[in-house]
């Protein structure tokens, strides 16, 4: 685990989140080399600025709801883009989910894609269904879904659901369809060990607030 921190997102979505908080977040992801800095979409030029292009900046869309309007969603993912955000982490609506509203969601997902894909064809789309709210085959269901919309990352949580991510999540998602998305976790990763075991599951990428313990405990 090495490179432990190249998997790592480091994050501050709190609501009373400033621009101090923002330029400590980037000053550690530029010193402990973290993959990115995840803010909340307000602060999305301000980290851009502070990073100077040499670490990715993410933001999350409809967050963490995820049951703004389609139009509105469209909207704040175009502007994310355009202030410079890398990464896009969405929530998806959880509610469309258990009413299992597949077609729809499907076609969500889809313009999501594509309307990132318009503004920047280097931005990274996440969907988050917020498993802690959902079946075995809702998970699967969903991981199947991203797929065929051409969504980047299946991000299991928000960190503000009912729970944070398992590695039965994770295995579900790799059950349902291998390799062909990769999947970001987050909610209640906190240390190192947690870390490790997520990698060894089939993790790409972790998103958490406690980045900076996690690789001071990999030294």
């Amino acid at each position: 685990m090495k490179n432990i921190a190249h998997y790592l997102d480091y994050a501050n979505h709190h609501q009373n989140a400033t621009h101090a908080d923002v330029q400590l977040l980037c000053e550690a992801v530029m010193q402990y080399h973290l993959n990115a800095v995840f803010v909340n979409p307000v602060y999305i030029a301000y980290a851009k600025e502070q990073l100077n292009g040499k670490k990715k900046v993410g933001t999350v869309v409809s967050f963490p709801l995820g049951q703004e309007l389609h139009a509105v969603n469209l909207a704040s993912i175009k502007q994310a883009v355009h202030a410079g955000a890398d990464e896009l982490d969405i929530a998806l609506n959880t509610g469309a989910i258990k009413e299992g509203r597949w077609d729809e969601l499907l076609q969500t997902m889809r313009d999501y894609v594509a309307c990132a894909r318009d503004a920047s064809s280097h931005v990274i789309v996440k969907c988050i269904p917020e498993t802690g709210y959902l079946e075995a085959f809702e998970i699967q269901k969903m991981a199947e879904l991203m797929v065929q919309a051409g969504v980047d990352f299946f991000k299991t949580c928000s960190g503000m659901g009912p729970r944070g991510a398992t590695i039965e999540d994770v295995k579900l998602v790799r059950q349902a369809v291998g390799s062909a998305i990769k999947v970001k976790v987050a909610g209640g990763i906190t240390t190192y060990a947690q870390a490790c075991d997520f990698i060894a599951a089939g993790v790409d990428r972790i998103g958490t607030s406690h980045a900076v313990e996690i690789v001071k405990a990999a030294v």
